[in-house]
Order: structure tokens, then C-alpha cells, then sequence
């Protein structure tokens, strides 16, 4: 949807956010729930979660849900791959499905993801608390039933054809512990549609720790190219 704007965080080792190439210890479970509102009232809502199958190998689920009405949900499964030195690396699969004007659609997905430490990095070692930057690829294909326009003296025996719809995104984040409960997170985002063409956003948010397992999230994601609007997110993180 347009104008509509998109989660904003990631991982860093055992930060709590969204795990990006660090794989989660097995059994350990992450979710977020957040809403999103751009400045034209279009309003997104979404409850993401991530749980650590076994040593390198996680599951994952995206829900989520537009005001225009169209919904999605998406399961996947990410392996880290093996290697030495600083850098991580991984590589998802996901199946799905998105609800638009009251049909069902089937989808798939195709991920990577690379991210290393502050400590790992000459230029930003210095900076004190640490953090991370980490570059993260998805290519989304959906396989969409749309009608045939209407035509004077014609009869479809189906009146209905399937026509695929990909959608490439490519996220650089940039993380860094500003202290002790606060996390603050850099995301430039950027977005290659069929329908709406290529788009980029620069999303920042402030991540502060509450109570035993909670995170509070507060951000604002701001048009860099192609069409959007402004818009505020606010989110809440559990941890278990």
C-alpha cells in the first residue's frame, strides 16, 4: 500500500531486536507488536515473531494488516550459515499468503542477510557502547488471481487469470547502544514494487527497556524518493 511505511529494526547479538543474520539460542523466543500512521491517515499494523529452533536455524512469522484492507501473513524458516571472523551471514525461505478484495493469494520468500559488530569495524569501534550494522535483502513473489475486463459479447469459461507480482527490498541498518536501557536504530530502506515502482525511506527509532522482558519503541520514517509520506511508529518488544 502506498504511503504506507515499514518495521524499523534489527539485531545485534542478544539485543532483543529483530534477529537479522544472528541466529537466536535455541528456544528463545522474540515478538513485536506496532502500528504504524503516515500523515495522509493511512495506518499499518503488524505482530511479528521469531523462535530459535536449533543451533543456527530459527522460525519466524510476519503478520500484519493495512487500512486500504489488505492483509498478509508470512511464514519462514532462516539458517546461519558457518564461518569464521567477524561477519554473519544467513539466508531465509518463507510461503504465505495475502488477502485483497476478499481472495487469497499465495506467496513466497527469499531472504539474506549479512552484519557484523561495532568491535569488528576500524572506523566505528571507538564509539563508545558498541553497536551494528548489517545489510538485509528479501525478494517477495505472489501469484495473483485478477478478472478479465469486461467485454460486450464475450464469455469467459473462467473469468479470471493468475499473473505474478515480485517486490525486492533492500534494508541498511545502522545500531548503536547509546546506553544502558536505550537503544537507538538507523534504517534506510529501500523497496522495488510491479505497481509503485522503486521507493526509499530513512526510518529512525529510539528503543528504551521497561520492565523484565519489555522494550518500548518510538520512531518516525521519512520519504526519501518515489511516493509516501511521513509517518510514526510505535511499537512494544517482548522477550523471553
Amino acid at each position: 500500500m502506498r504511503g504506507i511505511l515499514c518495521c524499523l529494526a534489527a539485531l545485534v547479538l542478544s539485543s532483543g531486536a529483530l534477529a537479522g543474520p544472528w541466529a537466536r539460542d535455541p528456544g528463545g523466543f522474540f515478538a513485536t507488536l506496532s502500528v504504524e500512521r503516515d500523515r495522509a491517515g493511512n495506518s499499518h499494523a503488524s505482530v511479528y515473531g521469531e523462535y530459535g529452533l536449533s543451533a543456527g536455524n530459527m522460525l519466524g512469522f510476519d503478520l500484519g494488516h493495512g487500512s486500504a484492507g489488505e492483509s498478509s501473513l508470512m511464514l519462514w524458516w532462516q539458517r546461519a550459515l558457518s564461518g569464521k571472523g567477524p561477519n554473519r551471514r544467513a539466508v531465509s525461505l518463507g510461503l504465505g499468503a495475502i488477502r485483497r478484495d476478499g481472495r487469497y493469494h499465495a506467496m513466497g520468500q527469499f531472504g539474506t542477510a549479512w552484519g557484523r559488530g561495532f568491535d569488528s569495524i576500524p572506523l566505528l569501534r571507538r564509539i563508545p557502547g558498541g553497536g551494528w550494522l548489517a545489510v538485509e535483502s528479501r525478494s517477495k513473489l505472489a501469484i495473483v488471481r485478477q478478472e478479465y475486463p469486461e467485454e460486450p459479447d464475450v464469455i469467459y469459461e473462467d473469468p479470471t487469470y493468475l499473473t505474478p507480482q515480485t517486490t525486492h527490498k533492500l534494508d541498511l541498518t545502522l545500531g548503536w547502544h547509546a546506553r544502558d536501557k536505550l537503544m537507538l536504530v538507523n534504517r534506510f530502506r529501500f523497496e522495488q514494487r510491479d505497481d509503485t515502482g522503486l521507493s526509499g525511506k530513512l526510518a529512525v527509532s529510539a528503543v528504551r527497556d521497561l520492565a523484565g522482558p519489555a522494550k518500548l519503541e518510538l520512531g518516525v520514517i521519512a520519504p526519501l524518493a518515489g511516493e509516501g509520506e511521513l509517518a510514526l511508529r510505535l511499537g512494544s518488544w517482548l522477550e523471553f
